[in-house]
């Protein structure tokens, strides 16, 4: 088989009339679902980066005896307790998704809004773990990655609501885009790991994992460097099979983010890892899950009239 979409089928891709019954619940519950996953990576870099990882002393509660950090307020318990709070407002927007997709009728749509609904307190009991075991950096790294997985599906539930439940094409364009997946979590792994070696563990007395931070962070810039030319490569090859254009966009998107990243990165390394630019550097990783997901889908399950909307 080649990198050809496949014939039109009752199932392919939603009707005009099944696009105009999702708006505008579903798709605005689905890109919310999205923009708060993002957020909370970005909220549980401040947790991490203002040493506050700590700033509530147990799990479920914030202290002994006390779900709130009232008795023991401070600038490090205010920001834990707010990102935990977060996990609150995540709970309520997938109910309301499971709700919109229970409606649709759809059982693709009920099961991924099934899955992030389930994936949320599962992420938020790995968040517990990690402070019931004083910020261990291998379970941080999971409570991060458990993030970008939900993000993932986030963007699988929006590709289906516009594209629909398309056929996976085969050939070299589609394994491209796989390898580039498979790299790009090689990547977003790799960044936790070099995290827990690195200065900010969230509590001046959480532990290390003791790996060399310098070894890691080489490791890390060289799985980037094969990411980057996965991508370069997976452009031509879209352009090269003439894909739709909405496809070709999205591997120039994936790679514009990939250079951002890289970038950030790289001045972050030789600047000691300011604050600023660390934060940015987990919004960017939080991206790049999105983008690669979206990249992936449009490669390697096209859409059978050749569109990708994106609103």
């Amino acid at each position: 088989m080649t990198d050809v979409p496949p014939a039109a089928t009752p199932t392919a891709a939603p009707s005009l009339r099944e696009r105009l019954s999702l708006a505008p619940w579903m798709r605005g519950l689905a890109w919310t679902t999205l923009a708060v996953n993002i957020l909370l990576v970005v909220t549980g870099g401040a947790v991490r980066l203002t040493g506050s990882g700590l700033g509530c002393s147990t799990w479920p509660e914030c202290h002994p005896g006390d779900f709130t950090p009232r008795d023991e307020l401070n600038i490090h318990s205010a920001i834990e307790f707010s990102n935990r709070m977060l996990t609150f407002v995540l709970v309520v927007v997938a109910v309301a998704t499971m709700v919109a997709a229970w409606q649709t009728r759809r059982r693709d749509l009920r099961w991924i809004a099934l899955l992030i609904l389930g994936g949320i307190p599962a992420q938020a009991v790995i968040g517990g773990i990690s402070v019931l075991t004083d910020l261990n950096p291998w379970v941080v790294s999971v409570h991060l990655v458990s993030s970008m997985a939900i993000i993932g599906l986030a963007v699988l539930l929006l590709w289906r609501i516009y594209v629909g439940a398309t056929a996976a094409v085969s050939g070299p364009t589609s394994w491209l885009a796989w390898a580039t997946f498979a790299v790009a979590w090689l990547v977003l792994y790799a960044g936790t790991v070099v995290t827990g070696a690195g200065p900010h563990a969230g509590d001046p007395n959480a532990p290390r994992n003791g790996l060399s931070a310098l070894q890691f962070s080489q490791l890390h810039a060289d799985l980037v460097c094969l990411l980057i030319g996965l991508t370069i490569g997976l452009l031509f090859a879209v352009h090269a099979f003439k894909a739709p254009y909405a496809v070709r966009r999205a591997v120039w998107v994936l790679f514009a983010i990939e250079l951002a990243q890289g970038a950030i990165g790289w001045v972050q390394y030789f600047t000691d890892l300011p604050i600023v630019l660390v934060m940015f550097h987990m919004f960017g990783a939080a991206l790049i899950s999105a983008a690669v997901t979206w990249v992936l889908l449009a490669v390697a399950h096209p859409s059978t009239d050749g569109s990708v909307p994106v609103e």
